[in-house]
């Protein structure tokens, strides 16, 4: 394919929460790097629902003036983002500023903001796989069930107790305490079809996450494929204890755990209705059957160059 040019102005969409002076002292910093360069920029900083639309007028302007869209924020931030640029076929880059950021660690890409600019400058393209449940994007993963539960309640704790991974491994803990709804699901792959019971289905399309919770199948995200995981129905105690496995990477051991890997896979419910899906780390309600496939066409992200470019971890 041929590849559109990549030395054009940045357009960023700067998750600038809630007005925090963190994003203004990001943004100043961002700004700074880049006039030090000679790059040109303009920032589109936005919140909240605000994000979708800063994304869609970042891409008109890269579209008018041959730029680079860019998404400064964690992995919500950039999915929203990518979502609008997708379509456009247009260049992509990632400042991430997140808890988690898989998506920009799974690429080599600093969660040092100025080693992150740094390597922007330096970057190349490069077509990275996305997926899709039904037309909404996913570039780490996309799940029903226990897990968009255990996302909700973990941004209640940060709202309360602030952004950090430890937060974010108690709201899980509490969550997986309390929390024994199961799904009754129909899924179809290749034409077979098997209902089962789960307390969650989930669907990764990021190798590092998969490769860390230690499920087998991730290497499968480097062919064109995406990664399904679902557990069987058990108890909060033993839930417990895949937690454990998979802080430990060893999830896929469990006999509780079943993975296997998908191009697409078609999802019903007992009877058609709206359910919450999760997608990189933001809910939304979406109507069943839910269809996961990969994207027909790839995001092109700006890739740091070779030694820029970290070593996933």
């Amino acid at each position: 394919m041929t590849l559109p040019r990549s030395d054009g102005p940045l357009f960023i969409v700067l998750n600038a929460g809630s007005g925090s002076q963190d994003a203004a002292q990001t943004q100043a910093q961002i700004a700074a790097l880049l006039d030090e360069a000679g790059r040109k920029h303009r920032f589109l900083p936005a919140n909240g629902g605000g994000i979708l639309a800063a994304a869609q007028q970042a891409v008109a302007l890269a579209r008018e003036q041959q730029g680079v869209v860019v998404a400064a924020g964690g992995d919500g931030t950039i999915n929203a983002v990518a979502q609008a640029t997708i379509a456009a076929g247009l260049p992509f880059a990632v400042l991430p500023q997140g808890t988690f950021n898989y998506f920009g660690r799974a690429h080599g890409i600093s969660q040092d903001t100025a080693e992150a600019v740094h390597a922007l400058l330096g970057a190349t393209l490069r077509p990275v796989q996305a997926g899709l449940v039904n037309d909404r994007l996913f570039l780490v993963n996309a799940s029903l069930g226990l897990y968009p539960k255990l996302l909700e309640d973990r941004e209640l704790y940060k709202q309360q107790l602030g952004r950090s991974r430890l937060v974010a491994m108690l709201a899980g803990l509490v969550t997986l305490l309390r929390e024994a709804r199961q799904l009754d699901l129909c899924i179809e792959q290749d034409g077979e079809e098997l209902c089962l019971r789960t307390p969650t289905l989930f669907v990764g399309n990021n190798r590092l996450q998969m490769e860390q919770i230690g499920i087998a199948e991730a290497p499968a995200l480097s062919a064109g494929r995406l990664v399904a995981i679902m557990l069987r129905p058990i108890g909060s105690l033993r839930m417990l204890g895949l937690l454990l496995r998979g802080a430990l990477g060893r999830l896929g051991d469990a006999d509780t755990v079943t993975s296997f890997s998908l191009r697409s896979l078609t999802v019903r419910t007992r009877r058609p209705r709206r359910i919450k899906v999760a997608t990189d780390g933001e809910v939304f309600h979406m109507n069943t059957p839910l269809q996961f496939r990969v994207a027909p066409q790839p995001l092109l992200l700006m890739a740091p160059g070779e030694a820029d470019r970290l070593e996933p971890a």
